[in-house]
């Protein structure tokens, strides 16, 4: 009978143990989808931007030529362009902080192309050049590429912070170094419309 009950016992250790392995596996390795799903969506965004800044010195030699005294500019281009690309971000760290700050470095491109393409309104000849329009529609294409990639990645982030965040998994998360990751987030002011005056 003592025989019997020590089997019993070995067994439902056994089965209690193997149930534990195989919720920690499951949830472990779905926790590496999401966050390779999430580098992965990261490395989407990045390339966008870097296709942005790939076509800005194109652009600011095409503008170039057409209005040589908006040299403050064009400077302003290049430099808000060698600001941004200079700020790498590591993954294992990206917060809302980090991205904030990556945001505002992208953000200050946007600004400096926005004023470009209101110096090029003077240039008629300008807008008429082939190759700026080509690139002026390339660029346009990016920014639509670049939001899209952005919502992407948002989308996977909200998969992977809930994921982690779930009891029990996130004794787990914590347990194995899975943090939240953060948010692109709408810059500042945006919610105001801006004003167009002619």
């Amino acid at each position: 009978m003592k025989k019997n009950a020590l089997w019993i016992v070995l067994g439902i250790i056994l089965i209690i143990g193997f149930a534990l392995y195989g919720a920690f596996k499951s949830n472990y390795n779905q926790m590496v989808q999401l966050s390779e799903q999430v580098k992965n969506q990261w490395a989407n965004v990045e390339s966008q931007y870097q296709r942005r800044a790939d076509l800005i010195p194109n652009l600011v030699n095409t503008v170039k030529g057409y209005a040589t005294h908006e040299q403050e500019t064009l400077e302003g281009v290049l430099e808000a362009r060698a600001k941004a690309t200079q700020m790498q971000i590591n993954f294992d760290n990206m917060d809302e902080e980090t991205l904030k700050r990556f945001n505002q470095a992208q953000g200050e491109i946007s600004s400096a192309l926005n004023r470009l393409m209101a110096v090029t309104e003077n240039y008629p000849n300008l807008k008429a050049n082939e190759n700026f329009r080509d690139l002026q529609v390339q660029l346009e294409g990016t920014e639509n590429r670049i939001a899209t990639e952005r919502r992407k990645f948002n989308d996977v982030v909200l998969n992977y912070n809930t994921f982690i965040q779930l009891f029990p998994r996130n004794i787990f998360a914590s347990m194995f170094g899975f943090m939240q990751k953060g948010y692109f987030q709408a810059e500042e002011g945006s919610e105001k419309a801006p004003v167009v005056a002619f």
